[in-house]
C-alpha cells in the first residue's frame, strides 16, 4: 500500500530518519487516506523524544512537551510531532496523568482509541498496522484497541468520537465496542460540556445524523442531549433525521431543525416562543457562543411562521422584516427540510414560490429592514427632528409605508410623507 505524504511531513520524517530514528505519519490521517479522504492534518510520530526533535529543525513550538509534542513549523505549514509513548494512569477519564516515552512504535499504537486510528506510514517500511486497522475500515468497522472498556475507562470522551466516527463515515460500530460504550456510558459525566458539544456538533452535521439514534439506543443522549430523547416521544425519527438530512451540514441549520418540535407544533401565532426560550437553554448548556445562541432559537421561534402559502411580494417583505433579513433564507431552508421530512409536497413548492418573491426582492433592492431606508436619524435631525424617541418612531412609520409601497423608498418621497404629516 502506497500513500502520498505531503513533501513537508515527508522532510520531516526523513530528517528524523538521516539522524537515526523512527519517524511514521500517523493516525486520521492514514486512515483518511486510505479512505481516499483528503487528511486535514498529517501528525508524525518517531522514536526522536522532543529534545532530539527539536535540535533537527529551525522553527519548533512547544505545543505539548510534556506529553511529547512538539510543532516544527515548515514555512506557513505547522506539523505536529509527538515521541512514541505510553500513557500512565488516567484520573479523569480523560487524560493520563503521566506518561512515558518509548523507542517501540507498536506500544504507541496500543494507547490509540480504534483500530482505524492506531496505523502508521512511512514510505520506507510502508504501512504498520499491528491491530488490523485496514481490515475494519474494509468491513465498515469502529473498533477499540485492544479491551473496549479500558480504552473508555482512560478517555470517556472516545464514546462520542465512535458515534462521531460512526456518522461521518457511515460506519457500525463492533458489538464489544458498542457494549463498553454503554457500561461506560456515565463516565461522559467527568467530560467538559466544551467537548461534549464538539464532537456531538460534528456528528449532528455529518451525512449520517440518524447514527444519534444509536446513542440514544445506548442511553448516552439521557446523559448529553436529554432532550432528544423527549423529542422522539413528539415526532417520528424517519421524520425528523429526513428533516436533518434535507438542509445544509451547517451546524445553525441541523440544531434549528433538531430543536423545531421542542413545544407544541400547532402555533396558532407563528410563533413559538416556548421552543425558543427552551432552544436557548439547551444551547447554553452545551456552550455555544452567543451568536449561534440567537441564530438558532430565532430559526425555532419562527419554524411554524406561515409561509406556506401563496403570498403576494408585499407579505413576503413583511415576513422578511419579521424574521429578519439575515435570518429569513436560513428560515426557508428550515421550512422547506420540514416540508420534506412530512412529506408535504404543496408546501414545498409553495415556500419555493417564497423563495422565488424573496429573490425577486433582492434583485429589485426592495427595503425589507431600517437600514435599507432612503432616509436616516440624521436625515431627520437636519429637519428638525432631534428627539430620539421621536426619530425612532417616525423612521418605523416610513419603513411600514415602504414595505407596502417600496416605490416610495427615495429620500425625496420620504420627506414629503413628514411634510404631509
Amino acid at each position: 500500500m502506497t500513500i502520498q505524504i505531503p513533501e513537508n511531513a515527508k522532510k520531516i520524517i526523513e530528517t528524523l530518519e538521516h539522524n537515526g530514528y523512527e519517524a511514521y505519519v500517523v493516525g486520521g490521517c492514514v486512515r483518511d487516506a486510505i479512505l481516499k479522504k483528503e487528511p486535514m492534518d498529517w501528525d508524525i510520530t518517531t522514536s526522536a523524544k522532543p529534545e532530539q526533535t527539536k535540535k533537527f529543525f529551525r522553527r519548533t513550538i512547544d505545543t505539548g512537551i510534556e506529553h511529547g509534542t512538539v510543532t516544527i513549523m515548515m514555512g506557513k505549514e505547522g506539523y505536529e510531532v509527538t515521541t512514541y509513548r505510553v500513557d500512565g494512569k488516567y484520573e479523569d477519564h480523560r487524560r493520563p496523568k503521566t506518561v512515558s516515552f518509548t523507542a517501540n512504535l507498536v506500544e504507541d499504537l496500543k494507547r490509540r482509541d480504534f483500530t482505524m486510528n492506531a496505523m502508521a506510514y512511512n514510505e520506507k517500511n510502508g504501512l504498520q498496522d499491528p491491530f488490523l486497522g485496514v481490515l475494519d475500515l474494509e468491513k465498515g468497522l469502529i473498533r477499540c484497541v485492544g479491551i473496549a472498556e479500558e480504552r473508555f475507562d482512560e478517555d470517556a470522551l472516545r464514546i462520542l468520537r465512535a458515534l462521531r466516527f460512526a456518522s461521518q463515515l457511515n460506519f457500525i460500530i463492533e458489538d464489544e465496542t458498542k457494549k463498553a460504550m454503554e457500561k461506560k456510558k456515565g463516565f461522559l459525566t467527568k467530560i467538559s460540556v466544551e467537548r461534549i458539544q464538539v464532537e456531538l456538533t460534528k456528528l449532528l452535521c455529518s451525512n449520517y445524523p440518524e447514527k444519534l439514534l444509536e446513542g440514544k439506543k445506548l442511553g448516552i443522549t439521557a446523559i448529553i442531549l436529554p432532550e432528544f430523547d423527549d423529542l422522539l416521544q413528539v415526532v417520528d425519527e424517519e421524520c425528523l433525521f429526513a428533516m436533518l438530512k434535507s438542509v445544509d451540514n451547517h451546524h445553525i441549520l441541523r440544531y434549528a431543525v433538531l430543536f423545531s418540535h421542542l413545544s407544541n407544533p400547532k402555533i396558532e401565532s407563528g410563533m413559538d416562543r416556548e421552543g425558543e426560550e427552551k432552544a436557548k437553554k439547551i444551547l447554553k448548556g452545551l456552550k455555544f457562543d452567543n451568536d449561534t445562541i440567537k441564530k438558532v432559537s430565532r430559526l425555532v421561534k419562527y419554524c411554524f411562521y406561515p409561509l406556506e402559502k401563496n403570498l403576494s411580494m408585499t407579505e413576503v417583505r413583511w415576513a422578511v422584516y419579521e424574521v429578519g433579513v439575515e435570518l429569513f433564507p436560513l428560515l426557508l431552508d428550515v421550512k422547506k427540510a420540514m416540508a420534506i421530512g412530512y412529506g408535504q409536497k404543496e408546501h414545498l413548492e409553495q415556500l419555493k414560490n417564497v423563495e422565488q418573491i424573496y429573490s425577486d426582492i433582492l434583485e429589485k433592492n426592495q427595503c425589507v429592514c431600517l437600514k435599507q431606508l432612503a432616509l436616516n436619524g440624521q436625515d431627520l435631525k437636519k429637519i428638525g427632528i432631534v428627539e430620539g424617541i421621536k426619530i425612532g418612531e417616525t423612521l418605523q412609520k416610513l419603513l411600514e409605508v415602504v414595505l407596502e409601497q417600496p416605490e416610495k423608498n427615495t429620500k425625496e418621497k420620504l420627506l414629503e410623507l413628514i411634510n404631509v404629516e
